[in-house]
């Protein structure tokens, strides 16, 4: 489908169900994987334009709530609005929410046979039906945005993990999303590439887009986050500001994980 033409600034009149300025409203949601529930009763607001990092033990379940969030996985429990729109399973609705909602993964995901700049446009030209020179164009924007327009015309396998990383987000960008998801971003990534994933979504934060990020990355939590989301076994244990969160969290679950954590 075709991009509006309506002015990247713009603001819109909120849509009925839901209150103006809010990116995210989940409410109650609740997931089970067979008799194991993953999810309970979650309920999370986030603003337009909040940096939210979520943290967590292992099997916590805050991948699976950011998948849900755009419908990569369907929850059975409570309700999701994304952008003013109520989530369903029903493929008018996830289009509507997935065009406005761009996802970072922890694999990168990028096809082996085209080339970097052919990755970041086939979204582009296939599903919004942009010409080649409008999509090529507004790709090499969001590489030279990320800090490698000079790797537009190789291949995924020239790059390194933090060039290819920084190629995905790129790609999320380039349909101009609202939200950005971000799974672990760098838990595939050796070491000392980590950092240069981390600067660039430090960049993307000052933007203005909705960053929800799962990470480890403590450093980077208390650099960019305006909340920190602490889960433990489905549930949300604690939410505070950075300053709050490592300086006095209020849950004993939460001081015992930052205790584990920052050594």
């Amino acid at each position: 489908m075709a991009r509006s033409n309506d002015a990247p600034h713009e603001r819109k009149p909120a849509m009925p169900g839901s209150s103006f300025g809010r990116s995210v409203e989940i409410e109650g949601m609740s997931k089970w994987f067979g008799d194991f529930q993953v999810l309970a009763d979650i309920n999370l607001t986030v603003k337009e334009g909040e940096k939210i990092v979520v943290c967590g033990p292992s099997g916590s379940g805050k991948s699976t709530m950011i998948r849900c969030i755009n419908g990569l996985e369907p929850f059975q429990g409570g309700a999701v609005r994304v952008n003013g729109i109520t989530l369903s399973q029903k493929s008018r609705v996830l289009d509507a929410v997935r065009r406005n909602v761009g996802m970072v993964f922890q694999q990168f995901n990028l096809f082996p046979h085209l080339t970097v700049l052919e990755n970041c446009t086939l979204a582009l030209r296939w599903v919004h039906k942009m010409p080649r020179k409008e999509s090529e164009d507004l790709a090499k924007h969001y590489l030279a945005r990320v800090r490698i327009p000079e790797q537009a015309g190789k291949y995924p396998r020239q790059l390194s993990g933090g060039q290819q990383q920084r190629v995905a987000i790129a790609r999320s960008l380039c349909s101009r999303p609202k939200i950005l998801l971000c799974d672990e971003p760098t838990s595939s990534l050796d070491p000392e590439m980590v950092k240069e994933v981390l600067e660039t979504l430090a960049d993307l934060a000052n933007d203005g887009i909705t960053i929800i990020c799962v990470t480890h990355e403590m450093g980077f939590a208390r650099r960019i986050a305006d909340r920190i989301i602490f889960m433990d076994q489905g549930k949300i244990v604690e939410e505070a500001p950075p300053s709050v969160f490592f300086g006095n969290p209020s849950e004993a679950r939460t001081k015992h994980f930052l205790e584990q954590i920052l050594h």
